[in-house]
C-alpha cells in the first residue's frame, strides 16, 4: 500500500492533467444531453434506457481512447522499464492504471446522474431500472477498461491499442448475432461471451447474478492477462 497510493496518485495527475479527459468527458455529455432532450421533450419518454444503451455504445469507442496510452505511452517513450525496475509490483501498476481509468469514467456517467434528477423532477419515473442500469454501465466499463489495459500492454503504438480494442468490443458487444447461424452448443457460447445480452437485463430493470459474474470474471481476467504481458516484457 505505501507504493501503491504514489502509483495512484501519479496515474490520476497524468490522467486529470491531460485535456484528453475532460475532451472525452464534454463529448460524452455532449452526445448524452442531445439525446437525453429529444427523447424527453419531444417524445415524453420518463426513462432512461435508451440513455443507457447509448451511453454503452459510446463507451465503447471512448474508453479505448482513455487506455490506448496507459502502458503503450511508457512503453515508446522507455519508461515502463523505468517504472517495472523501481520496487513495486506489476499487480499495483496493473491495479492503479485501472482505478485511475475507471476514475475519469466514473465521473462520465456520474455526470449524467442530472438526466435522473430532471425525471424526477418533470415525471414519476420507474427507480429501479434506473438504479440497475448505472450498476450495468459501471460493470460494462470496468470490462472495457481491464480490456482496454490489457492491450495497452501488448503494444508500444497508441493507435494500434485503441483500434484493436474497439474492434474487440465491438466484437464483443454484437457475437450474439450470430448465435441464431450457430450449433446450438456453440450458440450458448457465443451469447454467453456477449457484452450486451450481459448488459440488456441491467438496462432494462433487471438484476442478475449470472451478469454480475460475467463483467466482474472479464475484468479480473483481462486484469490478470495485463500482469502477465508486463511480467513477460
Amino acid at each position: 500500500m505505501r507504493n501503491f497510493l504514489p502509483l495512484l496518485g501519479k496515474e490520476l495527475r497524468a490522467l486529470f492533467y491531460s485535456p484528453i479527459a475532460y475532451i472525452i468527458i464534454a463529448v460524452f455529455l455532449l452526445l448524452m444531453g442531445y439525446s437525453f432532450t429529444l427523447t424527453l421533450f419531444l417524445n415524453k419518454f420518463a426513462t432512461l434506457i435508451h440513455i443507457f444503451f447509448q451511453s454503452a455504445g459510446l463507451l465503447l469507442l471512448l474508453i479505448p481512447i482513455i487506455t490506448m496510452r496507459l502502458f503503450a505511452e511508457e512503453r515508446k517513450a522507455g519508461t515502463l522499464e523505468l517504472l517495472l525496475t523501481a520496487p513495486v509490483r506489476e499487480s499495483h501498476v496493473v491495479l492503479a492504471k485501472y482505478l485511475a481509468s475507471m476514475a475519469v469514467v466514473l465521473a462520465m456517467i456520474a455526470l449524467t446522474g442530472a438526466y435522473g434528477i430532471v425525471l424526477g423532477m418533470f415525471g414519476s419515473p420507474d427507480w429501479g431500472p434506473i438504479y440497475s442500469g448505472y450498476v450495468g454501465l459501471v460493470l460494462l466499463a470496468s470490462t472495457l477498461v481491464a480490456l482496454g489495459l490489457t492491450i495497452s500492454a501488448l503494444t508500444s503504438n497508441q493507435v494500434a491499442a485503441a483500434i484493436v480494442t474497439i474492434g474487440i468490443s465491438f466484437l464483443m458487444w454484437t457475437i450474439d448475432t450470430l448465435a441464431a447461424m450457430m450449433p446450438e452448443g456453440l450458440e450458448r457460447v457465443l451469447i454467453s461471451l456477449s457484452l450486451l445480452a450481459h448488459f440488456t437485463p441491467f438496462a432494462t430493470g433487471a438484476m442478475y447474478t449470472s451478469d454480475l459474474g460475467f463483467f466482474v470474471s472479464t475484468t479480473l481476467l483481462a486484469l490478470f492477462l495485463a500482469m502477465r504481458a508486463l511480467a513477460r516484457r
